[in-house]
């Protein structure tokens, strides 16, 4: 069939976006999803009505205005907060978050996976920020037991995809929507207790720190409100039949149709300081404490962010179709998606006229021009490498975070940054808009016309940076994983909020990121230097443990070589305790219920084949793109390779085969073992291979081996391997384990079958190999 734009999808009301398929091959999702339509009895006609809302409705609740709209309350000063601003601000929390699932019309809009397959369908997102309430006011000691342990472990963990292409979701049967607004219902009374009963909101508390038990109630408000604006892009991707406006939401912002060309102002050198102090009075997350003391050269930016019409230039000259422009993965991701404009364009006529409408969230209308160009990082960056092609004398590029705040000293934003009072009252920011609205409107401060719009609001600004922590970073304890995963060098930061960003997002000190080839109400500023030189800019970026060829033939080395024999002896104690073998003569002879077993720090694969001896089925994964990368190389060709020194110190290739003959065997997958997919369930065997000190959160992989919701069976296997060898860079301090705190850990629901210490040899280099003992145990869940 021919090849569809995906963007033409946001139109369709009959057509299944999840059962297409296209000659790229990207809507391959089967209709599994459907089994879960049918079975809610709630009314969910569009309007909703009083039934609808388990809290406030939102013409009771606070920040209801004359005009018939409910907008965002401010971020509460945890110094003065008193019970009433509290309870204030959850239920504008609340509320806000339910009138925006209040636009999902019929069972179909919240279990519909996204056209893109990479997130969780929005039902996941209407009970995730309920759930987590619960579990950090557990953690924090204010509520003593759960409303449903097995909602709070389906919707504790959201999805980040590896990549574009990682298609693999999970097909869950969720519950009715019946059930999940009676779950929401109760965790509404049970923060509101909190806040009416916990002790710290007096009358002249003392401020309201990271170590108080209330820092809890604060983050549940502030990770509610993130997902306010990352359920409304999701929602933004939905076909428009299954949506309607809510009456009392935002109205979009007014388009002037201005069609205008870049202006670019200079910005001299400058000092900046980069991080919150622990003194502001406002609820932070982990990543925005710390301090970074930085000199920013010179360099010029374009006074507002890339427009419509400035965008539509770049795709009307071929932009999309000219592969020079695109970096080696944005062309990948281009054309696996068959992209030819934003994601929130809508073609109107044929391709070739390049006549577009837009997308909101609710409706397409006619396009804005002066609007902001809402693109991905891929996007961006191909279009600056477009106005490095008609210009020779300049270097463009995106802004770096320290430039970015370079800028907000230039704005006269200086007194805010020092004393951390929100900028909420500027700008379209704070659900002021329900959309995005012109960049060319002028912000006015105390000291007049500002040089640079936009700086905060409208949409987020793609920086140059990863993610990247501040230097005296920590950890909360009670989110430990909130921002560590991300110090990949994969998540492209974000600075400056959107329309829709609300509470601690809308303030100078927030500190976001996502993957390049993700969407989010994000556009760009350009950055004007004057030549292709970096002018010694810290262009900063995060750890990427494995990532060059001479690292990843040592790990084949080390694994698939002859100078260990370890994984034998692993191999040998989980035969002790598997009463089968399967290889390809005996696999029809099998059990008719298929057993299966899951790696997590798979590696390259060594020990995933050896696994297939004994399972059906061996799904193993690993967050190290260029291993698992290996891994499938491997597993495909059904040999490996690696260089190696011979005793003459010349270097030599050796190569061999794999034992492993089953073409489907084993399923190696890259995932982030700290967030493993929701339907990872019910293994006949977990092997985590090196897996705890490879992760920022070691709790988080151990937290999923215990309840309802396990990856092991019950009367399942656990082999666990790990030298506890842990390194900061890689784990906080604060979060290492030792083997006898693991063990204890296991022993409230696993026995101990038997445990041993197992000699490896580790290759370093071609000339150097390493000797370690790592402890190994089997246990069986009980």
């Amino acid at each position: 069939m021919a090849t569809r734009n995906p963007n033409l999808d946001l139109l369709i009301s009959v057509s299944d976006l999840s059962e297409l398929s296209d000659v790229s091959g990207q809507f391959h999702q089967t209709a599994f999803w459907r089994q879960n339509l049918g079975k809610s009895e709630i009314d969910l006609s569009v309007p909703r009505g009083r039934p609808w809302y388990t809290g406030l409705i939102p013409e009771d609740c606070p920040g209801f205005s004359q005009d018939g709209k409910l907008y965002s309350l401010l971020i509460p000063n945890l110094a003065t907060c008193s019970r009433q601003e509290a309870l204030d601000y959850f239920n504008n929390t609340w509320t806000l978050s339910e009138l925006l699932f209040s636009s999902l019309k019929g069972d179909e809009a919240f279990y519909r996976p996204p056209y893109h397959s990479l997130r969780h369908p929005l039902i996941f997102y209407y009970v995730h920020p309920a759930v987590l309430y619960v579990n950090k006011l557990r953690l924090a000691k204010l509520l003593e037991s759960s409303i449903d342990s097995k909602f709070e472990s389906l919707f504790e963990t959201g999805v980040d995809e590896m990549s574009w292409d990682d298609m693999s979701k999970n097909d869950i049967e969720w519950p009715a929507v019946d059930q999940a607004q009676a779950y929401r219902r109760k965790a509404y009374e049970l923060v509101t207790s909190v806040i009416a009963n916990a002790p710290g909101l007096e009358p002249g508390h003392p401020p309201i720190t990271p170590e108080h038990p209330l820092w809890a109630l604060f983050m549940g408000f502030e990770h509610e409100r993130i997902h306010l604006e990352t359920s409304s892009v999701l929602i933004r991707e939905l076909p428009l039949s299954l949506l309607g406006r809510p009456e009392q939401f935002p109205a979009n912002a007014f388009s002037q149709g201005t069609k205008s060309e870049t202006e670019f102002r200079a910005v001299p050198a400058g000092a900046v300081r980069i991080g919150k102090s622990s003194s502001v009075p406002t609820f932070g997350w982990d990543n925005e404490y710390g301090e970074r003391l930085l000199t920013v050269p010179s360099f010029e930016a374009s006074r507002s962010l890339v427009s419509n019409f400035q965008f539509w230039q770049f795709v009307a000259d071929g932009g999309y179709q000219n592969e020079s422009f695109w970096s080696v993965t944005g062309l990948s991701w281009k054309q696996f998606r068959n992209v030819k404009c934003p994601t929130f364009w809508v073609l109107d006529g044929p391709q070739g006229l390049n006549q577009f409408r837009l997308r909101t969230l609710f409706e397409v209308v006619d396009m804005p021009w002066d609007w902001p160009a809402v693109i991905n990082y891929h996007e961006a960056e191909a279009y600056c490498a477009w106005l490095q092609a008609s210009d020779s004398e300049h270097s463009f590029r995106l802004l770096t975070e320290a430039e970015h705040h370079r800028l907000a000293s230039e704005n006269s934003f200086k007194l805010d940054v020092d004393s951390g009072e929100v900028i909420s009252n500027r700008g379209n920011l704070n659900l002021r808009a329900g959309s995005e609205s012109s960049v060319l409107e002028d912000t006015v401060t105390a000291g007049g016309e500002v040089p640079f719009r936009d700086l905060y609001g409208n949409v987020w600004q793609w920086l140059g940076d990863h993610f990247n922590p501040l230097p005296g970073f920590k950890i909360n304890r009670l989110y430990d994983d909130f921002s560590t995963p991300c110090f990949d060098g994969e998540h492209q930061m974000i600075a400056g909020g959107s329309f829709i960003s609300t509470g601690d997002e809308a303030t100078v000190h927030a500190r976001f990121h996502f993957r390049p080839h993700f969407f989010q109400h994000a556009g760009m500023r350009v950055v004007r230097t004057g030549s292709a030189a970096l002018d010694g800019q810290d262009r900063l970026g995060a750890v990427v443990h494995l990532g060059n060829e001479a690292e990843v033939n040592g790990e084949i080395a080390s694994s698939f070589g002859q100078e260990t024999n370890s994984f034998e002896d692993l191999d040998a104690l989980v035969d002790k305790y598997v009463a089968r073998r399967v290889d390809a003569h005996e696999l029809a002879r099998a059990h008719s219920q298929t057993q299966r077993a899951l790696q997590v720090g798979c590696s390259v694969g060594a020990f995933s084949h050896m696994l297939a001896r004994h399972f059906e089925k061996v799904v193993a994964v690993d967050l190290r793109l260029p291993l698992i990368s290996a891994a499938k190389e491997i597993f495909v060709s059904k040999c490996y390779e690696f260089r190696k020194l011979d005793s003459n110190l010349e270097q030599v290739t050796v190569s061999g085969a794999i034992e492993n003959s089953r073409e489907d065997s084993v399923e190696f997958r890259r995932c982030d073992p700290c967030s493993l997919p929701a339907d990872y369930l019910d293994f006949d065997l977990v092997a985590l291979t090196d897996a705890l000190t490879i992760v920022p959160s070691p709790l988080s992989i151990l937290s999923r081996l215990k309840g309802e919701r396990s990856i092991v069976k019950v009367g399942g296997l656990l082999l666990l391997v790990s030298d506890f060898n842990w390194q900061k860079q890689v784990t906080p301090k604060e979060l290492w384990l030792g083997e006898k705190e693991v063990c204890e850990l296991l022993r409230e629901d696993f026995e101990l079958l038997e445990e041993l210490n197992l000699p490896f040899i580790s290759r370093e280099n071609e000339r150097v190999y390493g000797h370690v003992t790592k402890h190994c145990s089997i246990w069986r869940r009980r």
